[in-house]
Formats: structure tokens, sequence, C-alpha cells
């Protein structure tokens, strides 16, 4: 390495090693020298794992404990220093007129005009884009939110530290601060001690907007204008098509805790938030809109609302901008008030505004008048412009909440219905007999359901969900529900089944025959047989006149959600990922034939097994014509916390779904060459080798035993249960343990398993000319290069030293031994495969940055596992050690924090 990047890499040690200090000043204070001594005694990323595992073992039951906590909590500390110093990294090259990065807009808009992109064209796809990124509160997220607070007030003072221009008082002063943060941190729980409700998450999912959400969002809209101007010479009306949505309290999939009670809770509680903010920011243009009658006018309907001004004080006589936000307060309270919220302005309740809508009309008025009475600057940027667009892009509602249900629960209730109202049994039909009485039911203007007849829990408690969904859209606006999703869609009654379910209650209404529906029916596919099946499934869809006309009323957009988490434990990794994008193809197809525009929902999880890695770059991977402008991609667990609990990493996040968007619906990017025949025939056998393991006898039984899976069904981290069934099927278990289990591990075999036979087979039938095949494809398809590239990135968290350890726990030891043996080999063929691909001697060999990154964090990381695996060890031969399970629910959370996207 050079001295030119050893210095670039200077701020970071320098954090590093304050850190450093004043961790082990505090663990010597708080836990005596003796874990000190440990801290500083762990070996380095390569040391033997048995000799570590060894001197371990040796600790006492304390010890460990106060060992796992301190390897934690370095972990997470040298994980904000990182992300300071990525972002300090980014700002130097910013000064130095560095050319613009990869995700960024300036990129992004200068790839457009290289490929002769013109100004209608993008004015084209702006006006009809819709980019979301939808929080999910699946639970992976194992920080709480008092410990994410803490973790902020660190990156701030690391940062303060940072300065040149310090006094010595005032570095002193910091980093007392600091050390006291530190301390806090230290003597505040990791975990909870108690199950958390959906409202605890509801509570999670809104912090991100004053963190994050409310400054970043309105100035990218303005950064995208002014780089539009400046690259084109005008730019077109944006239009709110960035936003951010939430599943939090609308989906029900597996979780029983979700009912109409919390979704009005949401709703009330996101309310209150965007209220609380338009009533800050009110009260800031109030501050700095002081003008004067004396030295400006102002436009007629300003002077209206200045006359209409409960503000009567002498002081403000002459101050009309004022006297009009005094106005626009009052008739906002109203607002609040008519929605039954606490929010409140300073002044009495006047006439509510009908909607969001008419409250940016006022705002509005003061922009146009200020445009028009020479005061254009304060009006063009800052804090009235920024509102105005906050109040498009948040509403009265804050953030679109999606209704999800997996599609036999809407199959019950309507089976139910039938019953009750003495029809066909819907359960014996078969898929014709279903679509033929379903679109029967949903062309009659009459109701199957009736006060007067009794109906079970369950029938009550989904048909309450969707009529407080239609009273939602009725008091906090169209917007705030728009989705209603439909998990493990597998047929065309599938979705037939929940349109009936929202005309049961007025979200799909008759006029004059004809349909009309407040919300999108969306069909989530998710099994690869699903996934090979979604265009059969869409085109007799699509055949149905009915569901049309329905279409019509929704402008003929269709949204389609594409499973990634259950298609990889279906298929494994390769097939997975090869099956989605093949779906994807064959969907842009039938939709062109259809004239239908298509919107992709792609629910990616934090971890690569479940679709994760870097958004750009999974996004430039998309087949051509799948983007089109529009995408909605699931933020799950972790990764909420890791792109948006910082104000400039959350907006360098959503500028770079912007960017990658933009770039795959309008420049010429090779989008998919892909080679079929290829993938295909990769795809076949990673699919045989996959299934193979996990349908091999005693699997399951290996699987609960080696992993850390019934200790995380019993930590607090989520309202939703481990599984929807049970623990002894991989069919009825979630997704997410599935793959967090096997990432605490530290096998990570959901991201890679498979490849290594299906490239082995793939060369032993076409030899040499197969792999310079292989090797072409990895430089020209950038669909292969995203896969292998996450691929790599997951082999490089694993360690098959620590896994080897993790077997030592299943009980029945020649089943580990014979099912752990065909791991390895696996592992061995797949590492093989990718160095003779890629031509890399060794993992994340061209990504320096993850490399050193992890080599910092692995002693700790190495440490935590091991001493996971004899706590868990501990626990089996006693299962009421509720010191061991307290201890291996810490080193869960440690784990976690190293690996950073494992869920």
């Amino acid at each position: 390495m050079s001295h030119q990047e050893l210095d670039k890499d200077l701020p970071l040690k320098q954090d590093l090693a304050r850190l450093d200090a004043l961790l082990a000043d505090i663990l010597a204070e708080q836990s005596g020298q003796a874990i000190r001594a440990e801290l500083a005694a762990l070996p380095d990323a390569g040391a033997s794992a048995d000799a570590l595992a060894e001197r371990l073992g040796t600790l006492t039951g304390p010890d460990t404990t106060a060992l796992v906590r301190a390897c934690g909590f370095y972990a997470q500390m040298y994980n904000i220093a990182e992300d300071l110093h990525h972002a300090r990294r980014r700002r130097a090259h910013k000064l130095a007129g560095s050319a613009p990065q990869q995700g960024s807009l300036k990129r992004a808009l200068q790839k457009l005009r290289e490929d002769g992109v013109t100004l209608n064209q993008l004015g084209e796809t702006l006006a009809d884009a819709s980019v979301v990124p939808v929080l999910t509160a699946h639970p992976t997220e194992v920080q709480r939110q008092s410990v994410l607070d803490g973790q902020r007030a660190v990156r701030t003072f690391l940062c303060q530290l940072n300065r040149d221009d310090l006094t010595d008082d005032e570095r002193d002063e910091i980093t007392a601060k600091l050390k006291r943060v530190l301390l806090t941190l230290w003597q505040t729980s990791e975990i909870r001690h108690f199950r958390m409700t959906v409202k605890d998450e509801i509570e999670n999912g809104v912090a991100y907007h004053p963190l994050t959400f409310f400054q970043a969002l309105p100035r990218l809209y303005e950064r995208l204008e002014q780089q539009v101007r400046a690259g084109w010479g005008d730019a077109p009306a944006l239009p709110s098509f960035v936003k951010v949505g939430s599943w939090i309290g609308g989906d029900r999939d597996g979780n029983p805790n979700v009912d109409a009670d919390v979704l009005r809770h949401a709703f009330t509680r996101q309310a209150n938030l965007a209220f609380e903010h338009y009533f800050y920011e009110l009260a800031g243009l109030y501050r700095e809109l002081s003008l004067s009658n004396r030295r400006v006018s102002v436009s007629a309907d300003v002077q209206a609302l200045s006359d209409a001004s409960p503000d009567q004080a002498e002081a403000r006589r002459e101050e009309p901008y004022r006297r009009a936000l005094a106005r626009i307060e009052a008739r906002l309270s109203g607002s609040a008030a008519e929605r039954g919220l606490t929010a409140r302005g300073r002044y009495p309740a006047a006439e509510a505004y009908p909607d969001a809508a008419a409250f940016a009309a006022d705002l509005a008025l003061l922009a146009d008048s200020l445009h028009e009475y020479g005061s254009a600057l304060l009006a063009n940027e800052g804090r009235l412009s920024r509102l105005i667009r906050a109040v498009d892009v948040f509403g009265f509602y804050l953030m679109p909440v999606d209704l999800r249900q997996h599609a036999e629960k809407h199959a019950a209730v309507v089976a139910e219905l039938f019953a009750q109202a003495g029809l066909e049994e819907y359960s014996a039909l078969d898929e014709a007999a279903r679509v033929r009485v379903l679109s029967r039911e949903l062309a009659m203007p009459r109701l199957l359901y009736s006060p007067y007849l009794n109906y079970s829990a369950d029938t009550e408690k989904e048909l309450a969900i969707f009529r407080e969904a239609n009273r939602i859209k009725d008091v906090f606006g169209e917007g705030a529900i728009s989705q209603s999703i439909i998990s493990n869609c597998a047929t065309v009654s599938d979705i037939l089944a929940l349109a009936l379910l929202c005309k049961e209650t007025g979200l799909i209404r008759l006029d004059n025959g004809t349909p009309r529906a407040r919300l999108n029916l969306v069909p989530l596919f998710e099994t690869i047989g699903d996934l090979r099946n979604a265009t059969v499934v869409i085109d007799a869809l699509f055949a149905l006149p009915w569901y049309r006309q329905l279409l019509q009323s929704r402008g003929d957009l269709q949204e389609v959600m594409l499973g990634y988490s259950d298609s990889n434990k279906d298929g494994g990794y390769l097939t997975s990922q090869w099956e989605l994008f093949q779906a994807e193809k064959r969907l842009v197809q039938s939709f062109a034939k259809a004239g239908v525009k298509l919107q992709l929902f792609h629910g990616r999880g934090g971890s690569v097994g479940r679709g994760g890695g870097p958004s750009y770059e999974a996004i430039m991977a998309q087949p051509a014509g799948s983007v089109a402008g529009r995408i909605r991609i699931t933020e799950q667990g972790e990764v909420i916390a890791s792109k948006y609990a910082d104000t400039l990493n959350g907006a360098r996040n959503l500028e770079a779904l912007v960017a990658a968007t933009l770039e795959a619906s309008l420049t010429g990017a090779p989008h998919c060459e892909t080679d079929e025949p290829v993938f295909a025939e990769l795809s076949g056998d990673a699919f045989a080798a996959y299934r193979a393991l996990v349908e091999t006898d005693g699997f399951m039984q290996y699987f609960m035993e080696a992993c850390p899976i019934a200790e995380i069904a019993k930590l607090n981290i989520g309202s939703r249960p481990a599984s929807r069934k049970s623990l002894t099927s991989i069919k009825d278990l979630r997704a997410i343990p599935w793959v967090f289990s096997w990432s605490q591990a530290r096998l990570m075999l959901p991201g890679w398993f498979g490849f290594g036979a299906a490239v082995t087979a793939y060369l032993a039938r076409h030899g040499d000319a197969g792999l310079a095949r292989l090797q072409s494809l990895y430089r020209s398809s950038p669909f292969f290069k995203v896969v292998l590239s996450n691929m790599e990135q997951v082999m490089a968290k694993a360690d098959l030293a620590i896994a080897r350890r993790y077997a030592t726990l299943v009980s029945d030891q020649v089943l580990a031994e014979r099912l752990f043996g065909a791991i390895e080999a696996e592992w061995n063929q797949t590492q093989n495969a990718l160095f003779a691909i890629t031509g890399q001697t060794r993992l994340l060999q061209d990504n320096p940055s993850l490399a050193r990154s992890l080599a910092i964090r692995l002693p700790y990381l190495n440490t935590l596992n091991l001493l996971q695996v004899e706590l868990l060890r501990r626990l089996r031969d006693d299962a009421n050690d509720s010191e061991a399970l307290c201890a291996i629910h810490l080193t869960i959370n440690g784990v976690a924090a190293g690996l950073r996207n494992s869920g």
C-alpha cells in the first residue's frame, strides 16, 4: 500500500485509536483489568479457531458475558468510525473536483446527456416515475432505539473531533462528551427484555423521518432540479416521484398482532409526526419572513390570508407574510383537530384544510407573491420551497402503508362469506370454478356480508382491516394506502379473492357496472414454481374483461412483487437470482403485449441470500424494460438503520436509487447480455445441488442444532413469530430467521451454495471453451457480475473453521460430519469456480475497502462466534440456564453488528 493510500486512511486510524483508548478505560473501570487484558490478547483474524476457543473456554460465566458485550461493543463502534470515514472520503472527492461517483445524480445525468437523452425525454420519464424504498419491520434489526440514539451521538462527537481548528480545551471537552456517551452505551442493555409490539415497530419506523427523510427528500428534489437545469439549460416541473413507504402496521402475513386498531394507530402516529414537522417549519418561516409592507407589496391572495389572520398583534400590522402564515397555521391546527391528532400549532383552530393539497396551495400563494414582488430568492430555495415539497411528499399521512396478507387467509375469508351466504363450497372448487364464481360475484352490486350473521373472529378481523383502510383514505388522503399485497400468490383466483374482499368493504365499487378500485391488487410471486408461472397467471388475469376495466381505474398500471427471500429458500442462491431475472423478462413482454404499465416491487432483504447488496448495482442489472422509471424496493431490518439513520448517508442512498432508476430507464446500458442457455444450464445444476442438500435425511435436524435458530426465536427482535406454523419444516419457516441463522453460524449458506456444483458440472461438459464463455459473461453481463460480486462478499464473511465448531453441537455426529463435509466440499468448489471466472486469487481482492473493514472487525467477530458455540452447548445441556441464554442473545446482537447485513 502506498503512502498516499495510508494517508487516506489516517483519519480512520485516528478515530479507531481514540475509540480504543476510551473503551479500554471504560472496560477497565467497569469490568476490571482482566477483560481489558482479554481484549488486548485477541489474535488477528488469521489465528487458529481451535486455539482461541481453548483459551476462551477457561473464562468464568461473568467474564464470558463481559467479553461478549465488549466484543459486540467494539464492533458497533468500529462500524460508526468506518461509516464516518466513508462519508469523509466522499466529501474529499468532491472537494478535490474528482469525477462524479457511481450512484450520484451528477454522474447519472452526465451519462444521460452523453447518450443524447433530450429534456423532453427526461421530462416524460420523470412525469411518470415512481421510486419508493419501503420500510418493513422484519425481525433482523436487533438494535434498540436507545442504542441507535447513542451511536448517533458517538458519530457526532467523532466528527467534531476531526476538525482542525479545535483548541485543546475544546478537544478535551468533546472527548469527555464522547466518553460519557460510550459509558452510557456500555451501561445500557443492548437487548430488549420484552417482546416488541407492532406499535414499538411503528415508533422505530417513523424515527427515520426527523433523522433523515424530512431533510433529505426535499433537498434531493432541489438538487435534481438544479443539476437538470445545469445540464439542459432548463428543468421540467418535478413531480414528487420519490417517496418512502412502509409495511409497518399493515403487514399481517404471519403476524397475528396486526389488526384494524394497529393500522389506525400507525396512521395516527404517522400523521402526528407529519403535522409536528409542518408546525415546526411554519414557525421557522414565521421567524424568517418578517418582510414589511413598507418595503414590499404582496399579492391579493396573500393579503386575503393576512386579513383573515388570528395574529392581531400591533407589531404584526405591517408584516403581511407573518400574518398570512398565522392564518395557514390556524387552518392546519383545524386540520389536525378534525383528524383526531394531538399535534397543534400556536393559534386556535380555524377552518380545516380538506386535504394536504389545499395546505400546499396556500403555501404556494406565498411563494408566488414572493416571486412577483421582488423576493424570488426567498421562494426559490430554502425553507418555503422545501416545505411545499415536503407537503407534497408526506401529505397528511407521512408515508403510504401497504397492506399484505397470505393468499390462504384471503381464501379462507372468501370461503366463509360464500358459506354464510348459502353459495358454493369455495374451498372445494378447482381453479377454473373459483375464477368463475368470483367473477360472478365481482360483477354483482350486492354484498355477501350481512351484519345479521355471525362470522369467525378471523373473518371479522380481515374485513375490519379493509374497512379501516377505506376510512383512512377518506381521512388522511387517497395516497395513504395504495397497495394490497398477496403473499404466496399462485393463481388468478388468489387475486380475484382479494378483489372480492375489497368490494365487500368499499375499496372496489361498481359505477354503473364498471369497477373502480381505490388501491392496487399486487400479486407476490415467491417460490421458484410461482416465479416460473407468473406470466401464466398475469396473462390469464389480463384476459378477464372485468379486471381490465378495474385496471383502467388505476391508470392501466399493474404492480407485481417478486420475492427474493422465499425463492432463495426454495431454490438456492443462483437459481433464485436467475428465475427472478427470467420472470422479469417474461413479465415485461406480457405487459407490453397487453398494453399495461408494469411496476415491479422487489422484496429484497438485507443479506445477499435474501436479495441484498448495493441497490445501485442491483437496479442496473435488471432486464431491459423492467424499470422504465418505476421501482419499489423493500428496506428491511438492520439495513434501514445503516442506510437512513444519518442524514448525509440517507441522502446518498436515496440519490443512488434515483440515479440508478434514471440510468436503467434512459441510458443505453447493456442490461441483458445474459446468454440464456448458459445460465439455464448453470441454474439447473445449482438447483439440483441445493435441493439435494436440503432434502437430505436429517438436514432439518442439522440446521436446528448447528444454528441458533431456537435461540433467535426467543430473542425480542420483532413482533412477528419466527415461522408461520412450526420450526420443523423448511417450507413453513420464515426466510428471515433461515438466513439469519446461517449467518450467525458463519456459513452464510443461502448466499452461495450450489454455484460451485453448477460451474463444475458446466466445465465438465464444455471444457476450456465453457470457462472462456463464463469469463466473457462476467466481463459483459451486469447481471452475472452482480451475482458474483454479492456472492463473493458473503463468502468473505463466512468462516468454515468456525462453522465446523457449530457442527459439533449436533447430537448425531455421524450426520453432522456427513452434512458438514458436503457443505465444505461445495464451499471449496464455489471458491475455486469464483476465482477461475474472475481471475482473482483471494476473496475481496478487488474490494480493498470491504477487506479492510472485515479485517478490523474479525478478531471481535470470531471471538463472539466461538463464545456463542460454547454458550449454546451450555444451554443445551441445561435448558434452564438463563445466564447462558442472555449471553447467547448478546452474541447474536454482536455478530449481527459485526456482519452488518446478516438478516
